[in-house]
Order: structure tokens, then C-alpha cells, then sequence
């Protein structure tokens, strides 16, 4: 099988060919999502960094389009941002056109130097111009990069700011601009709270709490590799206050522990949509992990060639007595619910002889008091575990087992992931299912872990008592419309 012939994903957006990892410049304009990537025009190894474009009207149907900005002699063309320059503070546009203007990392090879660029569009995303004065923030370093700007407005004033990190010192850093071209220093964080890893992809974002807009929170996320939580690639989130000049971490709000976006292995440097109402503040990151992103099948086309995760809608909550980011998918329309039948389970059972291919399955089970269960997806019906999702009452937790099949994918692939989950007799989750991943919601979407998944031969739905019965109160499953 070719890599354009192999069977694509079904809700999550991948590109046509060739290697992808991180999101970049996500801006909704014009009646248009426009996801901008990092790509290789060339190849499927990480190499020839450009950015690549394709864009949507509803974050699930996407076109494709040509490459938006190519590497050249200065460097290849690094994670960034982009924003539309409403007021024509840069001069790049009119005040009745505005410019698209994306700022970006510009890494050079000899000597080794990462500094931020600067490119920008009239013609509502499809072609870019790099600027002529770029650099245009250049701290004379190697690891300085991933830029995401905002226009922030209010009491400190009205002007551009910009977060970024220097990766390995893992600090986050702050500038400010009038004009998207010349910038000044306001702050660092950092570093503190995961640290194992060098810093990425930083992103800063208000949100209401609880939806009340007069309580307003500062979200910062920062990704990290290695050092996630399940190992390798990961995401950890702050929240606090932004002056518009320092952030600060809210430690009344989330205590000093870690707060993780995911914890599963393969959600990593997400940043969201410029050009949205805060209330509609939408998040996409890649669905990989450094640990074997380089080194899977690029024979498959489905795992190597890369995938993003779903949109999620971000709102920022009261759960369990502090603050935490939920997450709410955006994702494919779906065919109407097949419902399982309620029943009281012990010993392992068939639900279903085949699950769909794609799609969503919503599951509430009562443990009453068993010490939990097991959920088999894709099994053989005659028996095999598949992939085998539990939830540990006692322990308060829900693992993913993705080992059955996972050495034919990597050597490191092969893993077992846990959520800490509100401990109770019932659970309730939203799980969204594709060809090669799982994405899994809990708590009401505070909490959520996200994997790629090794081929199975089965099809197969079971589900086993563990310790005891349970009671299957709902599982239902819906497949996925597959798009025209």
C-alpha cells in the first residue's frame, strides 16, 4: 500500500502527504478557520520546515491548499501564530482590508539561531510576503521560539503582545509591539511546575469562570518534551492573571501541582484560533509524541504522515473545588445512536460485533460494588483483549492499554496511560474513536487523554465486570458521517 492510497482518518484533519507536526497561525477570518502547519514539502522526514494551509468553514471539512510559507537560505520556517491586523497597525493592509500578519520562528543552520520573522497576506491567507526587515526580535540565541501574539486591550493599554519561550531555560517570555514589527521585553514565567523537558509552544488566553464575565482568568499552556505526564511529549496548563505586562500564577485557584491538558501520549504543542469571541476560544494540537514521531511506518500513511487532534472548545470551571480547563470536542456530524441494552454485567460480554471505524460512544456505567470493569475495543469476539480501557474505582482512575499490536509500530509505542477521574460508583465518558486514535473525555470534559492506537485485527465491543457486576446503565455508539 502507497502512502496515498492508505485508508485516511475519518474526524481528524491530516494532510494530503508528507510530514506534519505541529498546528501554526490558527486564525478564523472571513468566515474561515485557516489551520497553517508545520510540514517538509519534500518528504516524510522532519526536514525543509515550511508551513503548510488548509482551511474550513465548520473545523470539519477541510481544503487543502499550496504551501502558505516556504524555508529558504535564512532558515526553515518554524511554530508561530497569526493574527488579523485589524487597525492596519503595521501598514501591511488598509483599515478596510486588514493584513493577515504571522509571526514566526526563522531557524538557521549555520550558525545555529532561532529569532522571529515576520510575514503577512492580503489576500485573506492564500499567499505571503516575508518581510524585508527580518528579523524582527532576534535575542541572539539558539532556542528562542514559537511565537503566539494577541491584541490585548485593557488598563495597562491596547497593543500586541507576544509569548514565547526560551526552550531550554524553560521560560516563558513576554513581549510587547505597536506595530507587529519592533518589540519590547515585559516579563518571563518560568521556570517552575513541570520542567523536565524544554519548553514549547506557548499560548496565553483570557477566560470567564464559569462563563461569568466578571470573572475573568489568564490561561497559559505550555507544551514540553519529554517529561509529560505519560511519558515523552506533553502539555501543561497555569492559571492566573495578566496585567498586560506580568503573568501570575493563581496558586489560591490551582494549588502548585501540575495541571495537564491531557494524559495520554499524543497531544502535543496546541494553541488556539485568533479571531474568535472568548466564549468560542477553540484549541487543535498535533496528535503525536516525540518519543517516535520521526520513526513511525511511513509505509502507513495513516500514523507517520501525521494527524491533528479534534477541535476542542476551551472554558475554564468550578470542579471538585478548584478551577480546571475543559475541553468539548468539535467534531464530525454524526449517523443516529445505536443504544446498548441496560444490563447488570460480571463476566466478559460482547456488546457489539463491530464497532465503526469512526465515530463516538458514550458509556455510563454504576460499579455498584465491583472494583470496576473493563472495556475491550476492537477485540475479537472469540476472546483477545484489544485495546483495553478499565476504570480502578478504588484507585479513582481510568487506564488505556494500547500494547496489543503497539510493537509493530515502534518500539516505544507500546504503553499504558492513567487519568485520575472523580472517584465514584458511576462513570461517565465521551469517547471519540478514529481509524488510528482514541480521545477520551471525562469529568465533563476536565479531564481528557488522547493516544494514537496500533492496527486490531477485531472489531469487536466487550465489557467485563472487575471485582464484581456492574451495571451498564448506557452505552451508545454513534458513527461518524464520513465527509463527501
Amino acid at each position: 500500500m502507497t502512502d496515498a492510497d492508505a485508508p485516511r482518518p475519518v474526524l481528524h484533519f491530516t494532510p494530503e502527504r508528507n510530514w506534519m507536526n505541529d498546528p501554526n497561525g490558527l486564525v478564523f477570518h472571513r468566515g474561515r478557520y485557516h489551520l497553517y502547519y508545520q510540514c517538509n514539502p519534500e518528504g516524510t522526514i522532519h526536514d525543509h520546515i515550511s508551513w503548510g494551509h488548509a482551511s474550513s468553514t465548520d473545523l470539519t471539512h477541510w481544503e487543502h491548499h499550496p504551501i502558505a510559507i516556504r524555508d529558504d537560505e535564512a532558515g526553515e520556517i518554524f511554530s508561530g501564530s497569526a493574527v488579523i491586523d485589524h487597525g492596519n497597525t503595521s501598514g501591511f493592509g488598509s483599515a478596510d482590508a486588514p493584513a493577515l500578519v504571522a509571526l514566526y520562528t526563522q531557524a538557521s543552520r549555520n550558525p545555529s539561531r532561532q529569532a522571529q520573522s515576520l510575514a503577512y497576506s492580503i489576500d485573506d491567507g492564500m499567499t505571503w510576503t516575508k518581510y524585508a526587515g527580518n528579523p524582527v526580535l532576534d535575542r541572539g540565541t539558539g532556542e528562542f521560539r514559537d511565537p503566539k501574539v494577541f491584541r490585548y486591550d485593557g488598563p495597562a493599554g491596547s497593543y500586541w503582545v507576544m509569548v514565547a519561550v526560551e526552550a531550554v531555560h524553560r521560560q516563558v517570555l513576554l513581549y510587547r509591539s505597536d506595530d507587529l514589527t519592533r518589540w519590547t521585553f515585559l516579563s518571563s514565567f518560568g521556570p517552575e511546575r513541570a520542567v523536565d523537558g524544554v519548553w514549547e509552544c506557548p499560548d496565553l488566553f483570557p477566560l470567564a469562570v464559569d462563563g461569568d464575565p466578571s470573572d475573568v482568568r489568564w490561561v497559559l499552556i505550555i507544551s514540553l518534551s519529554p517529561g509529560g505526564v505519560a511519558g515523552g511529549s506533553g502539555t501543561q496548563y497555569v492559571i492566573g492573571r495578566f496585567d498586560g505586562v506580568t503573568f501570575s500564577a493563581d496558586t489560591e485557584a490551582t494549588g502548585e501541582a501540575v495541571d495537564w491538558l491531557d494524559f495520554g501520549r499524543d497531544c502535543y504543542a496546541g494553541v488556539t484560533f485568533d479571531g474568535l469571541a472568548r466564549e468560542e476560544r477553540t484549541m487543535i494540537a498535533w496528535m503525536s509524541n516525540w518519543d517516535y514521531a520521526r520513526e513511525l511506518p511511513a509505509g502507513d500513511g495513516l500514523l507517520q504522515r501525521g494527524m491533528m487532534t479534534l477541535p476542542r472548545r476551551l472554558s475554564l470551571v468550578r470542579h471538585d473545588g478548584r478551577l480546571r480547563l475543559r475541553q468539548q470536542p468539535v467534531a464530525a456530524p454524526l449517523e443516529d445512536e445505536v443504544a446498548i441494552e441496560a444490563a447488570s454485567v460480571d463476566e466478559r460480554v460482547t456488546l457489539m460485533e463491530r464497532l465503526p471505524e469512526a465515530g463516538r460512544m458514550t458509556l455510563r456505567v454504576d460499579t455498584r460494588d465491583a472494583a470496576g470493569f473493563a472495556l475491550h475495543l476492537r477485540c475479537d469476539p472469540a476472546g483477545g483483549d484489544g485495546i483495553v480501557l478499565a476504570y480502578d474505582r478504588q484507585e479513582g482512575h481510568i487506564s488505556l492499554d494500547r500494547r496489543a499490536g503497539g510493537d509493530q509500530v515502534h518500539e516505544s509505542f507500546p504503553s499504558v496511560e492513567v487519568m485520575p477521574v472523580s472517584g465514584a460508583e458511576l462513570l461517565e465518558l465521551v469517547i471519540w474513536l478514529d481509524r488510528a486514535s482514541i480521545e477520551i473525555f471525562a469529568d465533563g470534559g476536565t479531564r481528557v487523554l488522547t493516544d494514537l492506537l496500533p492496527p486490531q485485527r477485531g472489531t469487536a465491543l466487550a465489557i467485563e465486570g472487575r471485582g464484581g457486576a456492574v451495571r451498564v446503565e448506557r452505552i451508545a455508539v454513534a458513527e461518524a458521517v464520513v465527509p463527501g
